[in-house]
């Protein structure tokens, strides 16, 4: 019996924090899910991983989570609703279609309320942007939210956002592959898949 992913141990494949979070949902290709944004802890859980915020904003965002359960649970769903809205943008890109009006929306709305928690610090002689400390869910949120923003905002500086053409993947990624054409989120799974498939259909020929 093999154990079951988390979100503890899901590959970060996408090369940048905004991606990954979409990518918490496992595939999005033939079929749909697993989801493993399933509790608060995950959310909290994740973010940490990814160096959204720090060791002690998590102790204060579980703490606070388990005070506030009902609390805690509807920012998760707003957080898997901005997941979700992400993704059909991050889509548009590299289907070259436009963006709904509704998932801009979200997005402005949790950009705003991440800039109302942002100060400017100085640090080491520089100007620099932080973030207030997080004590709710919400928090995190804002947080993903910003950076998405900039990762949209920055299409003409950086490398083009693709997503897998694995059939049961669909995962998004930041091509930063040598000749600009890559096509798996990761060589190693969908990439040998797709090798085996064409190898059976080959042979079956």
């Amino acid at each position: 019996m093999t154990n079951q992913k988390t979100i503890a141990d899901i590959s970060l494949l996408g090369g940048h924090p905004a991606l990954d979070f979409v990518n918490t949902v496992d595939c999005r290709g033939e079929r749909w899910g697993p989801d493993f944004l399933n509790t608060p802890n995950d959310l909290v859980t994740w973010a940490r991983r990814v160096d959204l915020i720090d060791e002690d904003e998590r102790t204060v965002l579980r703490s606070n989570a388990m005070k506030s359960p009902s609390k805690a649970q509807k920012e998760l769903i707003h957080a898997r609703a901005l997941r979700e809205a992400l993704h059909r943008i991050f889509l548009t890109e590299s289907e070259e279609s436009s963006v709904g009006e509704a998932d801009l929306a979200l997005l402005n709305n949790v950009v705003q309320s991440a800039q109302t928690k942002r100060k400017l610090f100085s640090v080491a002689g520089r100007i620099e942007w932080q973030h207030s400390p997080a004590e709710h869910l919400d928090a995190t949120a804002d947080r993903i939210g910003w950076v998405a923003a900039e990762l949209l905002t920055s299409k003409g500086e950086r490398r083009p956002i693709r997503a897998c053409q694995g059939p049961n993947c669909g995962w998004l990624f930041l091509d930063l592959s040598r000749n600009g054409h890559r096509r798996w989120c990761s060589d190693q799974t969908c990439g040998s898949h797709a090798r085996v498939r064409k190898f059976r259909a080959v042979r079956s020929a």
